[in-house]
């Protein structure tokens, strides 16, 4: 294994824009839920004619599918992962609109049959709620609770029961019923994830950066050295994510005869371990 420093500075200078995690091939991995949620979204995609991507990040997730609805749309709130998004998704039709987590969505009411989110910041149920057309659908995968936190404590020390309970799948049932939409699916999966190296941590941490907020090589030396030398000694650093798939639709309007969804067209059929 390379030297402390070297790994670090490598760690330090690369690219973690987007939402693409292939620089840690070979030096971290992560299990994936059995659900495969790449492939549930590609089969959600291609029965309706038009959807919403929330929080998409570069795109990456979207462009895997291989059938995009005629109206397809996306969000994201981080400057480089729009100019990401835009150049991979613009050749296909993707209008990738600027928008931060929290602020209101720019369309009309009822304006998608499907909106979607891969580990949203934040979910913003009343305005999927809105945004649905009647009988709509949601499918996101979100962050559970406690994911990767003892990687997380080993930074920051143990966390009050208040953050640690943050992201309960209690909470997303609360918010969707809130907004008014049926909870159809909230399944919890639990994922091994292993660093092999200080520089895997270092990219995890610029990337995550909501993981350790104040995180910067400098600020967390000692902590850095002292995880260095325990991979060197003793192996992998384990730590274990969280992952909730989350499915919900808007209440069918019965004065416009639209039905339930799912019920005229063929159901999403559980794909492999895309992520």
């Amino acid at each position: 294994m390379r030297t402390y420093d070297e790994l670090i500075d490598e760690a330090q200078n690369v690219d973690v824009s987007g939402w693409d995690f292939s620089w840690l091939d070979g030096r971290a991995t992560e299990e994936r839920p059995g659900w495969g949620y790449a492939a549930l979204l590609a089969d959600a995609l291609a029965e309706v004619d038009s959807a919403l991507d929330l929080q998409t990040g570069g795109g990456e997730v979207l462009d895997s599918a291989p059938v995009l609805p005629a109206m397809m749309a996306a969000t994201e709130g981080w400057p480089l992962n729009v100019t990401m998004a835009r150049n991979r998704l613009g050749h296909r039709g993707v209008d990738v609109v600027a928008a931060g987590e929290t602020e209101p969505l720019p369309w009309p009411d009822r304006s998608f049959e499907l909106v979607s989110s891969r580990h949203p910041v934040t979910t913003p149920w009343p305005e999927i709620a809105r945004v649905l057309r009647p009988g709509g659908r949601y499918l996101g995968q979100h962050v559970g609770p406690e994911s990767a936190f003892e990687l997380i404590e080993w930074f920051l020390g143990p966390l009050p029961a208040e953050i640690r309970d943050g992201r309960h799948p209690r909470h997303d049932r609360a918010g969707a019923t809130a907004a008014g939409l049926i909870v159809d699916e909230l399944r919890t999966a639990r994922c091994r994830m292993e660093f092999h190296d200080i520089g895997a941590v270092v990219y995890i941490l610029r990337k995550c950066v909501w993981w350790v907020p104040d995180f910067t090589v400098q600020r967390y030396a000692e902590r850095l050295r002292a995880l260095d030398a325990r991979i060197r000694r003793d192996g992998p650093f384990v730590a274990h994510s969280t992952r909730l798939l989350v499915r919900a639709h808007k209440r069918p309007d019965r004065l416009s005869g639209v039905t339930r969804p799912g019920t005229s067209r063929a159901p999403c059929r559980p794909g492999g371990h895309a992520r």
